[in-house]
């Protein structure tokens, strides 16, 4: 004979149900990185630029003045070729950035920024450091220089998990300009 399960009243609290309470770091790591994009997206939209088209320029920016392949780019922004093709494009024709043949493969083009590119990098600078000044307030120099050093241990940390599980040879492929993303 079937027993009839039963259900807890209202005025019960279910017994040995999982909380993600005691991901608290993660959790703050991810929508502190969610807010601040929202809050610098908003800051810069009277510039009239979209936060995928500074986001290619602040990627762009931190790999040197060599110029990116697309694929690279879309690989250290974690979006499709397709995707970065078209704000490529948009970027391209508003002048921000040019493409170029590849001086070892002329079939290959690599993204480069422009003057007029780097000019509005130069503005993004700007505001994200007015921004920062807002959002770290109340923090000492020690704290934001502890808070820095223990993101940093934890990317390196994540870095080697990465590695570790075999989902690392894009990581390591691009991890000169990973490790210089993260450094600026």
């Amino acid at each position: 004979m079937k027993s009839k399960k039963q259900t807890p009243s209202k005025t019960e609290k279910p017994k040995n149900r999982p909380s993600a309470q005691q991901f608290t770091f993660g959790y703050l790591v991810h929508d502190v990185s969610r807010i601040r994009r929202t809050v610098m997206d908003q800051m810069m939209r009277p510039y009239d630029i979209t936060r995928s088209q500074w986001s290619v320029l602040t990627t762009l920016s931190r790999g040197g003045n060599d110029g990116m392949m697309q694929v690279d780019l879309a690989r250290l922004m974690e979006v499709g070729k397709v995707t970065v093709g078209g704000l490529v494009d948009r970027l391209e024709e508003s002048g921000h950035v040019e493409r170029r043949a590849d001086a070892t493969d002329r079939r290959a083009k690599r993204v480069f920024i422009t003057e007029q590119g780097f000019s509005l990098i130069g503005l993004m600078v700007e505001v994200a450091s007015q921004m920062n000044q807002r959002v770290l307030a109340g923090a000492t120099e020690e704290e934001i220089a502890i808070c820095e050093k223990v993101l940093a241990l934890v990317k390196g940390n994540l870095k080697q998990v990465l590695i570790e599980q075999g989902g690392g040879a894009a990581l390591e492929e691009n991890a000169g300009q990973l490790d210089e993303v993260g450094a600026k």
